[in-house]
């Protein structure tokens, strides 16, 4: 049994990156729904992010999204940051919001498209840079829709020819972080869509280079725990982007859907010792119809109650049942831990952070949405459109 001291240091230590987009307008693709008190810049961002990490003491850094905070001076975002007790994270790459990248970006047959989308990719390294950010994020909308709209193996040479460059041009102490996703937005093949395809590319390119996890990404009944096990046990699991789906897509809060699978998921993290190796642990969310701040804490809190379990997990009692067969055993020490309620402990960690044991109701006292509704008037609130 794992020693109550051990999972506090454990809770204690963790960081959840939180999107700088998660704060912004989001929606459906029929309509983006305005609120009030929206963050207008990406310093505006960053000071709501400091308040989920204020209430929350687990979310210090901010993943920044290029063009949505795109800034004139970034060493002066990553010195607001500071001012604010956080630091700017992962630096995510846009290569499928430009009229240019309809057919694909990397993946374009045209080769003036491609290297517009390859300057691209290589202009975030240079922000990363500025911002002392360690990882690199490439999301590609590259796939087709049609059979025969395109030659599939040599669209998979042109994102390889691609992501070569941009490993080249990475700093010793930066990363590049691949993430897939099964379908959508091109319906018949997407260049990315499956962890074996991202892995494969990070194999040839070398050991910066790896996996992302993006928990909606998947066909319904993948096992991810699965595939977190085996990203791990081979040194190539980069980071999470921590959601929820129900169908398909994803960007709902982490743990909605399944809490169970998020559990089980950050059980393999855990027995497989991601927790103490560079895993980045981030949000990937939107949220259009509730509320942003306290959607974000609320996924925070998901993720650090499923941490919990996983670590109340009694890995030698789990270990004597697997090895003598005892089926019924294995599968109740997990659903032990499972079903313990953890929000005491967590309530006791914050407390003794020096922090309110209940975040939610903290930031609810705290003031900050009537405060930013009032004097967030006028200007462009952010969002992605649509």
């Amino acid at each position: 049994m794992t020693e109550p001291a051990t999972v506090k240091a454990a809770l204690t230590s963790q960081s959840i990156e939180t999107p700088s987009w998660a704060y912004g307008n989001s929606g459906t693709r029929f309509k983006v729904f305005a609120r009030p008190g929206v963050p207008r810049t990406p310093q505006e961002k960053l000071d709501d992010a400091a308040k989920v990490h204020e209430f929350t003491g687990a979310a210090p850094t901010v993943a920044l999204h290029i063009p949505w905070d795109t800034v004139d001076d970034y060493a002066a975002l990553a010195a607001h940051a500071r001012d604010r007790g956080l630091t700017l994270g992962t630096v995510n790459a846009n290569t499928f919001q430009d009229d240019d990248f309809r057919l694909g970006s990397v993946c374009h047959p045209d080769p003036a498209v491609r290297r517009k989308a390859l300057d691209h990719l290589l202009a975030c390294v240079d922000i990363m840079d500025a911002t002392g950010s360690r990882d690199l994020k490439l999301w590609f909308a590259d796939g087709t829709n049609y059979p025969g709209q395109d030659d599939v193996r040599e669209r998979q040479d042109r994102l390889a020819e691609a992501l070569a460059a941009v490993y080249e041009r990475l700093g010793d102490d930066q990363r590049m972080l691949l993430e897939y996703k099964l379908f959508e937005p091109a319906f018949y093949t997407t260049d990315v869509p499956d962890w074996g395809t991202a892995y494969a590319h990070c194999l040839k390119l070398g050991p910066r280079a790896q996996v992302v996890v993006d928990t909606g990404h998947h066909a319904p009944g993948t096992n991810i725990e699965f595939i977190v096990a085996t990203l791990l046990r081979e040194g190539r699991l980069g980071a999470f982007d921590f959601n929820s789906r129900f169908y398909a897509d994803d960007d709902l809060m982490v743990g909605a859907a399944d809490p169970f699978q998020l559990f089980r998921i950050m059980y393999e993290v855990v027995r497989g010792g991601g927790l103490t190796e560079d895993v980045a642990f981030m949000l990937d969310q939107c949220h259009n119809i509730e509320e942003k701040i306290p959607a974000i804490i609320r996924s925070v809190m998901n993720v650090q109650e499923a941490t919990a379990k996983a670590l109340l997990v009694d890995r030698e009692a789990l270990a004597t049942a697997q090895r003598t067969g005892d089926v019924l055993e294995a599968n109740a020490v997990l659903m032990d831990a499972y079903n313990t309620d953890v929000r005491p402990l967590l309530a006791e960690v914050r407390e003794e952070q020096g922090l309110d044991g209940d975040p939610m109701a903290a930031y609810r006292r705290s003031g900050w949405a009537t405060k930013t509704a009032e004097e967030r008037i006028g200007g462009q609130q952010a969002g992605w459109g649509a």
